[in-house]
């Protein structure tokens, strides 16, 4: 077995385009630091890599499971905030972030048992409900334990110093790019996150993962041949949330910042559900298109939309209709054709074009 078999764990995506696709998206997340050496462009890479990695999470409950849930930007943000309450009390040193990341997945991984065990009998849309419920609490919990989290305005924080944006790691430069501690922080950010994700993919083509797709498709057959439901999507709600606690953890990482808006926000979420949606439930690479293609939308939107306003200067209509403050408008109504034209996801509608 080759090494892109073992990569892959089997799970090729079975089309040209999608293929080409994925790895453009690989290239150019592994080049962006000399491709696209910007500020901005950079923590778009970054974030990207994140979304991938949180979004595939997700897609471990919604598409291979069948669970709704609302309570994954809280996992998220206990990552985030584990490193940044770890770096804030303890200093700024690689023992403070092994710290505060244990810490952080092994808060994740209890809290998940504790929903899973006490929630997962339910029907779908009352778990739906539990998990938004325990996620708002832990959002005001946030907020309120300013000594801890910052409130409301979030931790800033120091990481060791050959993280830091000054630290120059070679004295000459490659390809004209600086090798210094941000460089690094975003290797760390982007092979974390390629790692995670192959080790998701692994997951879901094993026989533990086609057991959880038995489950989505009929728990009641699954039951009757003898797999308990419950404890499979108690592992499976386990897994999704340490994914996404590590996340988190890569996230705080880039951004030397945990606060509200950035993890614990209903926003994020419904941006995940969007991702997972755009891209194709059900499958790994839709989360890949999904993140890559909204987080640049997000970001990019904007500029497109101040071009055209631009060029179609003079037009009755035309220009306030694309202005850039309507942007919202326009990426809500790309979801919408999207929904329409690719009702399986892009990764879905890609998989049939040879």
């Amino acid at each position: 077995m080759s090494l892109v078999q073992r990569a892959l764990s089997g799970d090729y995506p079975r089309s040209r385009v999608l293929a080409v696709a994925l790895l453009l998206i690989l290239v150019g997340l592994a080049l962006a630091p000399f491709v696209f050496p910007g500020t901005r462009s950079l923590n778009v890479a970054a974030k990207v890599c994140v979304f991938i990695l949180l979004v595939a999470s997700y897609d471990l409950l919604l598409g291979y499971t069948g669970i709704v849930s609302f309570a994954h930007t809280m996992f998220f943000g206990i990552g985030a905030y584990g490193i940044a309450i770890a770096a804030t009390k303890l200093g700024p040193t690689w023992g403070s972030l092994a710290l505060g990341c244990v810490a952080a997945l092994l808060c994740s991984v209890v809290l998940s048992l504790v929903i899973g065990l006490l929630s997962l009998r339910v029907k779908t849309i009352f778990f739906a409900m539990i998990t938004l419920a325990v996620a708002s609490f832990f959002s005001i919990l946030a907020s309120q334990l300013s000594d801890f989290t910052g409130g409301e305005d979030g931790l800033t924080f120091k990481l060791p110093v050959s993280l830091a944006p000054g630290t120059k790691l070679l004295e000459t430069a490659v390809f004209g790019v600086e090798i210094n501690g941000k460089v690094l922080s975003y290797y760390i950010v982007f092979f974390g996150a390629l790692f995670l994700f192959l080790a998701l993919l692994r997951i879901v083509n094993s026989p533990f993962g086609r057991v959880l797709q038995a489950i989505r498709e009929n728990d009641f057959r699954a039951e009757a041949i003898g797999y308990r439901g419950v404890v499979y999507r108690s592992v499976a709600n386990c897994l999704s949330a340490l994914a996404a606690t590590a996340a988190g953890i890569l996230y705080a990482i880039w951004l030397r910042y945990a606060g509200p808006d950035t993890t614990l926000s209903l926003d994020i979420m419904i941006d995940i559900l969007l991702m997972v949606v755009i891209g194709g439930m059900g499958t790994m690479y839709g989360a890949a298109i999904g993140a890559t293609l909204f987080i640049i939308a997000q970001n990019y939107l904007q500029d497109l939309m101040k071009l055209g306003t631009d060029a179609a200067a003079g037009i009755p209509l035309l220009p306030n209709l694309i202005h850039p403050d309507r942007w919202l408008l326009w990426l809500g109504i790309l979801f919408i054709l999207s929904v329409y034209y690719f009702p399986t996801g892009i990764v879905g509608r890609l998989r049939g074009v040879k």
